[in-house]
């Protein structure tokens, strides 16, 4: 697995979700079984997110653009996006991958996600974990 989304049982399903107010609404592309990321840097931990990646071109945002409000920190490399009105977090531009989407597994409407497995992400040491995630992923694609 690439740590995305990507066709991994030969089934792709249309995720459908948004924010709490229903301002934001996106659908993506990715298998009905999935494996998602518990971070605990900083950010997410305060927010309890839970995500895992879809690239950029089997994401679709819908509607809300111009209610997205960005915060970045740090390296100022992640867009953390979240709705201007209710404030949920429904997806993210993380660092990790730069050319997937995060998407919050709570912010997907009912009836889509089959299985959720979830892994660790050391964001403390974001460099480490991130440099030893890479490698694995290399062994398994290769």
């Amino acid at each position: 697995m690439t740590g995305n989304q990507d066709d991994q049982n030969g089934d792709m399903v249309i995720h459908r979700g948004g924010c709490h107010c229903g301002a934001i609404r996106f659908e993506c592309d990715a298998s009905p079984e999935i494996t998602a990321f518990q971070c605990n840097c900083s950010v997410c931990i305060m927010k309890q997110n839970v995500h895992f990646m879809v690239p950029a071109e089997h994401f679709r945002l819908l509607q809300g653009e111009d209610k997205l409000t960005t915060y970045q920190f740090n390296t100022n490399t992640a867009k953390h996006l979240f709705c201007s009105i209710c404030g949920v977090q429904s997806f993210y531009l993380p660092r990790s991958h730069p050319t997937c989407r995060a998407v919050t597994i709570y912010c997907i409407d009912p009836g889509t996600l089959k299985n959720v497995s979830v892994e660790q992400a050391d964001g403390k040491d974001w460099e480490a974990w991130h440099a030893v995630y890479k490698a694995k992923q290399q062994e398994v694609d290769s």
